[in-house]
């Protein structure tokens, strides 16, 4: 009686599975799951795609996960291991969303986000906010309050600050390719001030603001190397059209300068958003914009060869390393937000 009753129950479940599957349509990557969580998913999880048999960094006892929806463009999240949070900014809807450890609820961290796009906190824990409605970069202080790092440069406003990273010293190095001010929807219609889309460093102790590299198209996500010899920066010139770039390119890092620039990898079709290194000097990027098979996030080694990659159902803009080990992934995925432990650690930088 009971083999029996087990043998229903094994069938059930499979036509349960069979069913929803067959509703949704096939996918190789699993990506047209219930994402409910009452059909099982059988591991190693579907949404990893393996390119070199020598990387090791799926997970291969994790899924890929959709922690909450209901945004209309996810962006520049950050992990607040004190906070046992993470955060997200959802630029259309001019606020930052605070997803909780504890419970897996989601709720309005910042109601009036100035259309706030990438964070990053500094090495003291204060959260760093891009701005694109304000054209300014911002400091939330460990008080509550808020202080504005830069929002001119040469007596002109930035173009729309888009995406931090913060090195060793303190150091700010932000990009500014002003998608803030293209309209209305991330931000408002302006006019364009500086006469390059660049990148700058803010100095940590005069406060004092450069620009380390100016010919790039559309300058977003950046990220140090684990030793923080190099900076991989992505050029999504390709928004405004198919013959700018799609790449990441990657300097030297000489003190305050930046030298020795050069193409890591490409992402035609589509284009690179976010970018992240592992302990190991792997760099994690954020694709789409391609079709369905760019949706995700693609791995590459120091070489810029890729490793593997991470398909999703939704375009991931950004992400982070968080988790009390950093070995797990938060992505804004276009609407939704999704998660995924991997076998791999964020690199300590910022």
């Amino acid at each position: 009686m009971q083999s029996a009753r087990r043998s229903f129950l094994v069938t059930a479940a499979a036509a349960t599975a069979a069913a929803a599957t067959s509703a949704m349509g096939a996918d190789k990557w699993g990506r047209d799951r219930d994402w409910t969580g009452n059909v099982p998913v059988s591991y190693p999880e579907p949404a990893w795609e393996i390119m070199d048999k020598k990387f090791g960094g799926r997970q291969g006892n994790a899924k890929l996960e959709r922690l909450w929806t209901g945004g209309l463009w996810l962006e520049g999240p950050v992990y607040m291991g004190d906070w046992k949070s993470f955060l997200v900014s959802d630029i259309p809807n001019h606020r930052v969303l605070r997803w909780n450890e504890d419970d897996g609820s989601v709720t309005t961290f910042q109601t009036e986000s100035f259309y706030a796009n990438g964070h990053v906190r500094d090495r003291v824990g204060r959260l760093i906010a891009c701005e694109h409605d304000s054209r300014r970069v911002r400091r939330l202080e460990h008080d509550g309050n808020w202080t504005v790092l830069v929002d001119t440069y040469e007596g002109k406003k930035l173009n729309g600050p888009n995406d931090a990273a913060v090195s060793a010293d303190g150091a700010i190095w932000f990009t500014d390719p002003g998608y803030g001010i293209l309209g209305p929807y991330e931000g408002h219609k302006d006019t364009f001030e500086q006469s390059a889309q660049n990148v700058y460093r803010i100095d940590p102790q005069s406060g004092k603001v450069e620009v380390v590299v100016s010919d790039f198209r559309r300058p977003n996500g950046l990220c140090f190397s684990p030793d923080e010899k190099k900076l991989y920066i992505v050029d999504t010139g390709a928004t405004d059209g198919p013959n700018y770039p799609a790449h990441v390119r990657v300097f030297d890092v000489d003190g305050k300068r930046l030298k020795n620039g050069k193409v890591f990898a490409d992402f035609a079709p589509g284009f690179t958003d976010g970018i992240r290194c592992d302990t190991e000097g792997n760099v994690w990027c954020a694709w789409g914009w391609g079709g369905p098979d760019t949706n995700g996030i693609r791995v590459h080694n120091a070489a810029g060869d890729p490793l593997g990659m991470i398909h999703t159902p939704e375009i991931v803009s950004n992400f982070v390393f968080g988790g009390h080990k950093r070995n797990r992934l938060f992505m804004a995925g276009s609407t939704s937000m999704y998660s995924m432990y991997v076998n791999a650690v964020g690199a300590k930088t910022m």
